[in-house]
């Protein structure tokens, strides 16, 4: 049976849009190991590494969604100790980005559905994140695929997407404390599209439309039970605690798991609010408009061309006939609305929460690229050369853009100059450290110690780093923490000059504060040291080694 023309181009465009998915994982997986960790990203690899030794894990809103940890925990076991490995389940996830582009087909047309994949697919902000072991980009990914499943949900395109839906809603709020800002966003998108349809003519009373939207669900009542039953399996799932060598509730442990249950369901959302808004206010509040500013500045840079188009496809669309789409509408109150709550809601100001933003945009900015395309392919088939010379200038801007920004960011050194990369990402010097430790550690021996810290600023005591919570000073190892323990190096903390003495200076490896090099070097006789930013700027180190 030959297909339809119709389903040829549907098969096409399912063709091209797998295609770009496997583009945005080769973007995604090539040189993935070779930046050294940010202080987050190492906290992530700690804690991971720490789950996988002990079983032991947490939940604890100060430290993110639960999801990083358990996929990470997963890659580590599967792949070994190592930075690629760490960072191996976003790469995938975030590569897979495109392929939700499929849930909006009904919703835009073939060469919009292909350029919004492209845009998932090789937006450097979209990569650069893409390649980072934190969860924002896994929430605000699973918020758009809430919002495909919900808009085929919504005209009536089968009860798998309500199972969808409630699947992508549970894992957006388990991989950032930002998922559920995101979901939030996007819930009021959805409200200011049904209300300004009110403003239609065409449109019927609100009240009608929301009592046969209530006759739909108690019409479908048990698809709509079963939905709520896999948010509820999946948020019990990844919020559950696991309990290893401790005593503590945990969900594969038999005679606890009622207890554990407890703690996903009802625990977890007294951490949340008691970390992320109780005792936030009044010292963990910031300034709104310097965080503002800095998110816009990241659209800006990084990613200026998705922005331009998504904002003359929203003005087009609206005051053109037949307008405005839903889906575009939608798309860019979405991103208005986190425009306006990230900022307000985060805690610390940082490049990664532009992913916020960019993610819904892609689709209106999918819009207008397809349409930019088929303007130069009529004027081309037209003989009509300068409407071609014009579409085709306004792309190269835009793929010159894209691409500058890509290969002097994503696979740039990282530097002070960097853009994309926040202050806590080590510069490319600090690679050095990560490649000799282990040489310069050597054999480990349970009896010895292999690593001393130095100096009360990255005073832990013996054993407060084994389980969450830690002591703020341990923050200060970061990212050194990570590197060490992948070793299974033994450690030990001394605050002066007299106890490092009395240990006789024999561990191989010392690392202290870079203003007690001075301090240190008479007591430590013999050995080299190395000094080294663990910040794109400052925070520097001396890393004293045997010689």
């Amino acid at each position: 049976m030959i297909p339809s023309r119709v389903e040829w181009r549907a098969d096409r465009t399912t063709l091209a849009v797998g295609a770009l998915a496997l583009v945005a994982l080769l973007v995604r997986l090539v040189g993935l190991g070779d930046r050294p960790l940010h202080w987050d990203e190492a906290r992530v690899g700690y804690w991971s590494l720490r789950y996988l030794e002990t079983g032991y894990l947490t939940y604890r809103p100060v430290a993110g969604g639960p999801l990083v940890y358990i996929l990470s925990r997963t890659s580590l076991a599967l792949f070994g100790l190592s930075d690629f490995a760490l960072r191996l389940p976003v790469a995938i996830a975030s590569a897979a980005l495109p392929l939700v582009a499929l849930l909006f087909r009904s919703h835009l047309e073939d060469n919009e559905t292909i350029a919004f994949g492209a845009i998932l697919a090789l937006s450097p902000l979209l990569v650069y994140y893409g390649r980072f072991a934190r969860g924002d980009l896994l929430a605000v990914g699973f918020a758009l695929a809430a919002f495909g499943f919900g808009l085929r949900l919504l005209y009536g395109n089968g009860r798998q997407n309500a199972y969808g839906l409630a699947a992508a809603c549970a894992l957006a709020i388990a991989s950032s404390g930002l998922g559920i800002v995101a979901l939030g966003c996007l819930g009021i998108a959805g409200l200011l599209v049904f209300d300004h349809s009110a403003l239609l003519r065409s449109s019927r009373p609100a009240a009608i439309r929301l009592g046969e939207f209530a006759a739909r669900v108690r019409g479908e009542a048990t698809p709509a039970a079963r939905a709520v039953l896999v948010f509820v399996g999946l948020y019990i799932f990844t919020f559950a605690p696991r309990a290893g060598i401790t005593d503590d509730a945990g969900l594969y442990t038999p005679g606890t798991i009622l207890g554990a249950i407890d703690v996903a369901l009802f625990d977890s959302v007294r951490r949340f609010l008691g970390v992320r808004v109780t005792h936030r206010y009044p010292g963990g509040t910031h300034e709104y408009l310097p965080y503002l500013g800095d998110f816009i500045g990241v659209l800006v840079f990084a990613a200026l061309p998705v922005t331009l188009l998504a904002i003359a496809v929203f003005v087009i669309d609206r005051y053109t006939a037949g307008g405005p789409r839903t889906v575009v509408a939608a798309a860019v109150y979405w991103a208005g609305a986190s425009l306006f709550f990230v900022p307000m809601l985060t805690e610390v100001s940082a490049p990664w929460l532009g992913v916020y933003a960019v993610v819904p945009l892609a689709i209106p900015a999918a819009v207008g690229l397809a349409t930019l395309v088929r303007w130069g392919r009529r004027a081309l088939n037209a003989g009509q050369t300068p409407r071609v010379a014009a579409a085709a200038l306004v792309l190269l801007a835009l793929v010159a853009q894209t691409g500058a920004v890509a290969t002097g960011e994503v696979y740039g050194p990282s530097d002070r100059d960097s853009q994309l990369a926040h202050y806590a990402q080590p510069s490319n010097e600090f690679t050095s450290f990560r490649e000799n430790l282990s040489t310069w550690v050597g054999p480990t021996d349970d009896e010895e110690v292999d690593v001393i810290f130095y100096g009360n600023s990255m005073y832990v005591p013996e054993g407060a780093a084994d389980f969450p919570p830690v002591p703020e000073r341990w923050g200060e190892r970061l990212p050194m923490a990570w590197y060490v323990a992948r070793l299974d190096a033994d450690t030990a903390t001394v605050t002066s000059p007299a106890e490092l003495r009395e240990r006789g200076g024999g561990a191989p490896v010392v690392i202290a504060p870079a203003e007690e090099r001075a301090t240190l070097a008479p007591v430590l006789n013999g050995y080299v040291a190395h000094e080294y930013d663990t910040a794109l700027w400052g925070r520097p180190i001396v890393v004293f080694v045997k010689n």
